[in-house]
Order: C-alpha cells, then structure tokens, then sequence
C-alpha cells in the first residue's frame, strides 16, 4: 500500500525514526522584477536598507536583486519538502512542491499540510542553514499574510529544547562557528551528486523574472531537498537515498 506525505509510518533505520522529519527547502526572489518599479515609499526603504549592503559605491538599484534574500524585500515562490517513509518495505523519500506566482497560496498549503501532518510535539523540520534562513523567512513571510502560523514553526514562548528545528550547516559544524559551508560543498566533498548541476540560487531571479519557468526553479528545488536529506543521512552515519528511491508527489 502507498502512503501520503506524512502519513505515519515508521522507518527505522539504526536507531532513528526518520518519518519524524520534513526535509526543506525554499526560494525566493525580490518583490518586484526590477528597482524601478517599486512604490516610492518601498524605494525609500530598500535605499536605507541598501545603504547598509553597499561596497565601492554600489547604487540601491544595482543591489535590489539581491533584495529576495530578505524577508520584507522577498517573496516565496517555491517550498520543496521531502518526507522518508515506506512503500511496500521499501524505504522512499516522498517529494513534493509548493510553487507559482501567488506567494498567499504556496505558504497556505505548506501550512495546511504542517498543520495536518507534522506535529511540533512528535516531528522535526530540517533544512541547510535553515535556522538563519528558511525557517525565519517562511515565520515572516507567513505573518505577513496573516496566516495562522503553524505550530512547528512557532518559537513564542518555547524553551530551546522544545523548538524540533534541525540544521544541516549547524550539524556539520560541530561547535564550531566560524563559517558558512553550502549545501553544494558538503554534497561534493560525500562524493554525492551536486543539486547545482542546471542553475543555483544567483540564477533564481533571472529564470523567474526573465525566463518566466517556474518549473525549472521547483526542479532545482527539489534536487536540494534530495542532497540536504542525504546530507542529513551521511552525517548520522545511515545510508544514502537513491533515485529509485524518490517519488514525486
């Protein structure tokens, strides 16, 4: 029999239950396609905003497409999460994709199915650098559109030890917080296969704005989604996931 993202079926794999956990990833782009186009009011913000970024006299218009890194500039156009379950005695990762023009709509069904399938007292969310990037971005962006935020997501009033939220980056890191290290140079080092093998995340903005193919941005999504669970895999000494193994949802 088959099971749904997040159905609970446990997969024991040493001495981990690795249904427990929902792999992510997220991109995002700026606002608007360009800094022209902004209202003078969010010009005069990204201005005093990119006065802070600037080096060697860059202009606020020159900067804006980096402006989707940030929450109050950016927008979400895909979520990509992947789950490990079971299918007839097989191990899989189920993969699936929120992704499209309307931001209110990609964060409403990531919500619903937060809400519906992943419990904050029972699962975990794991993402690469994701304490400093998506899991902040995702609480902002979604309290933007007053949606009701999701309680695995939620940090008001939790004890450190209650937050079920797993990094990657701070796995690899052991203590040590001296430096970034990408998702690309881990998968490279595990001799694992790049997720940066058709566009990385410079290229988002130019494939949404410019080439207008979503699809390929919710591909490249997914491909991280992959590499950050085996990452996640490799580092817990368990076994790696194979592409016979997933499945798009």
């Amino acid at each position: 029999m088959g099971v749904v993202l997040g159905e609970e079926v446990q997969v024991e794999v040493g001495n981990e239950f690795l249904n427990e956990i929902l792999f992510l990833d997220i991109e995002t782009v700026p606002q608007a396609e360009n800094y022209k186009l902004l209202e003078p009011q969010w010009k005069k913000l990204w201005d005093k905003k990119a006065a802070r970024l600037a080096r060697n006299d860059e202009t606020a218009e020159a900067l804006y497409q980096r402006a989707g890194i940030y929450a109050e500039f950016g927008k979400v156009i895909c979520i990509s999460v992947g789950f490990i379950a079971d299918l007839d005695g097989v191990r899989i990762l189920r993969v699936k994709s929120f992704y499209g023009e309307d931001e209110y709509q990609i964060l409403q069904e990531f919500c619903d199915l937060l809400r519906t399938r992943f419990s904050s007292k029972t699962h975990y969310l794991c993402a690469h650098n994701g304490k400093e990037f998506d899991f902040p971005y995702l609480c902002r962006r979604i309290l933007v559109h007053r949606i009701k935020m999701p309680d695995i997501l939620d940090l008001s009033g939790k004890k450190p030890w209650d937050v079920k939220h797993l990094d990657t980056m701070q796995l690899w890191k052991f203590g040590d917080f001296k430096s970034y290290t990408s998702l690309e140079l881990l998968a490279t080092m595990f001799g694992m296969e790049t997720p940066k093998d058709d566009i990385d995340g410079s290229d988002v903005y130019s494939v949404y704005y410019h080439d207008k193919n979503l699809e390929r941005i919710r591909a490249y999504c997914e491909k991280d989604v992959v590499t950050l669970t085996n990452v996640y895999l490799r580092i817990n000494g368990l076994p790696d996931i194979k592409k016979e193994e997933v499945v798009k949802v």
